[in-house]
């Protein structure tokens, strides 16, 4: 199999360079490949948002990395990120993603750190059907969730997010971008952008993939101000975003009393199986959740205890949840920030 692609590089002579997927170009052969590049020449322009420089007019190859992924039930396929933070060695794939394949389309759920995982995404979509990709929810802001996305909407796809999406995203743009590339480096990151959400979501809506609906549906302050899920009730399965954290410890960006309240909204779903944002590919529902209960409710218990005994912030952080620490990974990077939105929440209450 061969793919369409185009070469970017950082700029400066010796830097590095990276071979960019153009999606919809996939043949059998060379030949094939190159008579659809001539046929319908892709849109470039969207590349002008990167601050690599296209060094190269389309190309054709021979197909590239596809993105490991397991099959839950039937037609759902997912990706486990490592349980790590971003680092050149695991250039960003640090977070789950997958996609649901229906009668006429497919849905991705998440799509990575970077646009290369977007990619591998695809290829791996294509390895399985040639339906088209007819959409890609993201289920909240956070950069190692969205970042692959631009892939499918140069394929056709909307764009799902909830309706703070596009604002959430717009403010942060530059911080998550710079960020991304400090910590993973430039090489992976080429070709990378900020995806544009067509689709809002204000409450919810259904997709209809052609024999098999999913339910996208929002939630207020919980875990961030953007967190949506996916439910496909054709299978059971629940794709949760960061609203379930698994071995890897929680982030809280938003409210902890709102994520336990969205928490006990989502076990009246009658979901059989959840794809946690991070963490294993799958887990029962609800029982899934019950570690990260725990991990909230101690989270909010000592914060109150802590501001019952006039702890100021900086020693209450030492702390609050301490106790969690034996059950999560990454505990030390992500719980004092917890300790931290949660003493501001709960602080004045």
């Amino acid at each position: 199999m061969f793919e369409a692609v185009v070469m970017l590089c950082a700029g400066l002579e010796g830097s590095p360079c990276r071979a960019v997927l153009l999606p919809g170009f996939e043949a059998a052969d060379l030949s094939l490949c190159e008579a659809e590049l001539s046929a319908s020449p892709p849109d470039l322009s969207g590349f002008g948002a990167t601050s690599a420089p296209l060094t190269s007019a389309p190309l054709c190859q021979p197909v590239g990395d596809v993105l490991e992924t397991v099959e839950i039930a039937e037609g759902v396929y997912v990706h486990s990120g490592l349980i790590e933070e971003p680092t050149p060695d695991n250039r960003g794939d640090v977070s789950n993603l997958g996609f649901i394949i229906g009668t006429d389309s497919v849905a991705v759920i998440d799509s990575g750190s970077a646009r290369w995982i977007g990619e591998a995404t695809w290829r791996a979509i294509r390895a399985r059907t040639d339906k088209p990709v007819s959409h890609v929810i993201l289920t909240h802001m956070h950069p190692d969730h969205v970042f692959g996305a631009p892939v499918f909407a140069e394929a056709g796809a909307e764009v799902v997010g909830h309706a703070n999406l596009s604002r959430a995203l717009a403010d942060r743009q530059a911080n998550y971008l710079d960020s991304l590339n400090r910590l993973i480096g430039v090489g992976p990151m080429l070709g990378t952008r900020m995806p544009t959400v067509t689709m809002p979501v204000d409450s919810g809506v259904t997709l209809d993939l052609g024999g098999r609906v999913l339910q996208v549906t929002t939630w207020p302050l919980a875990h961030s101000p953007t967190d949506l899920t996916v439910y496909d009730a054709t299978t059971g399965t629940l794709f949760a975003g960061d609203l379930l954290f698994h071995d890897h410890a929680p982030a809280l960006d938003g409210s902890v009393l709102g994520w336990q309240a969205v928490l006990t909204a989502l076990r009246g779903l009658p979901a059989a199986q959840v794809v946690p944002g991070h963490g294993a590919a799958t887990l029962p529902w609800p029982k899934g959740a019950e570690a990260l209960e725990r991990y909230l409710e101690t989270l909010l218990a000592d914060t109150r205890a802590a501001i019952a005994a006039g702890m100021r912030l900086g020693d209450a952080v030492e702390t609050i949840a301490a106790a969690e620490a034996p059950f999560w990974h990454l505990f030390d990077a992500y719980n004092p920030r917890n300790a931290t939105v949660a003493f501001t929440e709960l602080e004045w209450e």
